[in-house]
């Protein structure tokens, strides 16, 4: 089952059940998360970046904050990295409610080693699964903004029992693939000469994001919309009806396929791609606190 919301404000009351621990004192400035002194012992503190080894692969850099289980762990989208708004407000968030956050580059993005044109899906969702491994303790809330929501996905179906919840923005599953193959064939053709596909997005300087036909390809293996997701935890789909990168009915597929019982879509009518205004980032911060009161009162 899965519910879908109408405008902004409405969709914030259906979330906005708990304002525990100083939540109220969080996003005051346009959109930049705070948290006001009182909250955190008149001591403003944040993560330092860190590196992790891993054998014959990228370095990767990641910021943590330790506290108690549920975790979050926040993966951005494709060509983004870990210091954008939404990151900045998760780690304020968590600190403020004394649970754990992790977040981090994939390879070629951000800090972390490697060339994002050598990047596959299945490069990132090892970038994941590895984080998840070693780096995240406990149960985690995983929160995917765009390709994110894709790889959390994939994440959640491969370690079930490192997952409590999921929460994705702008989910963008299969999105690059579904996307060339709704092409005609003459367009196709033309991209497989080329050998390369470009997608317009006001969100990237070059105005496009670029994809080689290898990439599509290999993208092409961890496609999870033609079936079933096997995925059985609460799952929170944040879409804006704005959004000019990715269709917001593919947040609708998500919830009409994953197997969990528990499912919300929220449809923002003026929310865009990158869900950064501060209304946006106030929702799903509201959203991953009220997840967050489930899962301890359900403990």
């Amino acid at each position: 089952m899965f519910s879908v919301g109408g405008k902004a404000r409405n969709m914030a009351a259906v979330v906005l059940r708990s304002c525990r621990n100083g939540l109220s004192h969080i996003l005051k400035n346009g959109g930049v998360a705070t948290i006001l002194p009182k909250t955190l012992g008149g001591v403003r503190q944040k993560s330092y970046v860190q590196y992790v080894t891993r054998p014959e692969l990228p370095k990767l850099a990641y910021r943590r904050v330790k506290g108690k289980s549920p975790g979050v762990v926040f993966l951005p989208g494709y060509g983004s990295n870990m210091n954008g708004l939404k990151a900045e407000a998760l780690e304020e968030f968590c600190r403020s409610l004394g649970h754990s956050y992790l977040r981090f580059d994939y390879t070629g993005h951000g800090l972390s080693e490697g060339v994002l044109t050598d990047g596959t899906i299945g490069t990132w969702k090892k970038d994941v699964l590895f984080v998840l491994d070693e780096l995240a303790e406990g149960p985690q809330i995983m929160v995917g903004s765009s390709m994110g929501s894709w790889l959390m996905l994939l994440a959640a179906i491969a370690r079930p029992e490192k997952i409590a919840a999921l929460v994705g923005i702008s989910t963008a599953a299969d999105h690059v693939v579904t996307a060339f193959k709704s092409m005609s064939l003459e367009v196709r053709k033309e991209i497989e000469e080329k050998g390369v596909l470009t997608m317009p997005s006001k969100h990237r300087e070059e105005g496009v994001y670029t994809f080689t036909m290898d990439f599509l390809k290999e993208a092409e293996n961890h496609c999870v919309l033609q079936s079933p997701i096997p995925i059985t935890c609460p799952v929170r789909l944040i879409h804006g009806l704005k959004d000019d990168d990715v269709p917001w009915h593919i947040s609708l597929q998500v919830a009409q396929r994953v197997l969990s019982p528990d499912v919300d879509v929220i449809l923002r009518r003026h929310g865009q791609h990158r869900m950064a205004e501060k209304d946006d980032i106030k929702l799903m911060v509201y959203t991953i606190d009220d997840l967050i009161d489930k899962l301890t009162t359900l403990v």
